[in-house]
């Protein structure tokens, strides 16, 4: 995997069905034009935040559920090709969204981080922040120690995505989700768990883990701005 289409948006729980049948029919296409694999998430333990959350990044409203989604390339050369040719593609017209695509946010990201290359799960812990550009270095840094620590507990996949083509919205985008300043990265992650209980039972021992216990002077970005949540994956071809 070099390049990554990272998605989040809001789904009205009674769709859950439809969107499931609409993202099966989507798949054929992506794969069709070069994607390689597919992965959607259907929220579960998505918290509200003080400052920034998941639920304000798409305008979540009562009824709907958060999607956390992202479609793997080969390339970013794949990728645009793959994108153009989509929006060409007639099939894609037939599609119908059973839900509110305007709302739905979406960029394209660099691996930066990739621990482990495993093609499989079953529990996501979603995460985006905005990451000074100054900062990258020191980012990655540390986010390869803790996806180590990560995998030591148990996670099968940790990938840390770096903003590459996260364009404004007229209502909802990346940046504004994590309240990103002029000079910041958005930065799309993902943790990937076998089961939920894994993933429980593995934050449980993480938080009383001093290697976990950050220190908050050497911070590579804001924490406060961070949004994150847990996920159940309905879907991963």
């Amino acid at each position: 995997m070099t390049y990554i289409d990272g998605f989040v948006a809001a789904v009205p729980q009674e769709n859950r069905q439809a969107y499931l049948d609409h993202v099966r029919k989507a798949l054929s296409l992506f794969k069709d034009h070069g994607a390689t694999r597919m992965v959607e998430n259907w929220g579960d333990d998505v918290p509200v935040g003080k400052v920034t959350d998941f639920h304000r990044s798409v305008q979540k409203q009562d009824g709907e559920a958060v999607l956390f989604s992202w479609v793997e390339w080969p390339s970013k050369d794949v990728r645009n090709a793959g994108m153009k040719a989509l929006e060409q593609d007639e099939r894609m017209k037939t599609l119908v969204m059973p839900f509110d695509g305007r709302r739905m946010i979406y960029g394209g990201f660099f691996p930066v981080v990739e621990e482990s290359s495993a093609n499989v799960t079953g529990y996501i812990d979603g995460i985006a922040a905005p990451v000074p550009l100054a900062n990258r270095a020191a980012f990655i840094d540390m986010a390869s120690k803790t996806a180590r620590l990560f995998r030591e507990y148990g996670a099968l996949r940790v990938v840390e995505g770096w903003g590459d083509d996260a364009r404004d919205g007229k209502i909802t985008d990346f940046r504004r989700a994590v309240e990103a300043r002029e000079g910041e990265a958005v930065v799309f992650s993902w943790i990937a768990w076998p089961s939920k209980q894994v993933r429980d039972d593995a934050w449980t021992k993480l938080r009383t883990d001093p290697r976990m216990q950050p220190d908050k002077d050497k911070m590579p970005f804001d924490g406060q701005r961070l949004i994150y949540g847990g996920f159940t994956t309905i879907l991963d071809a």
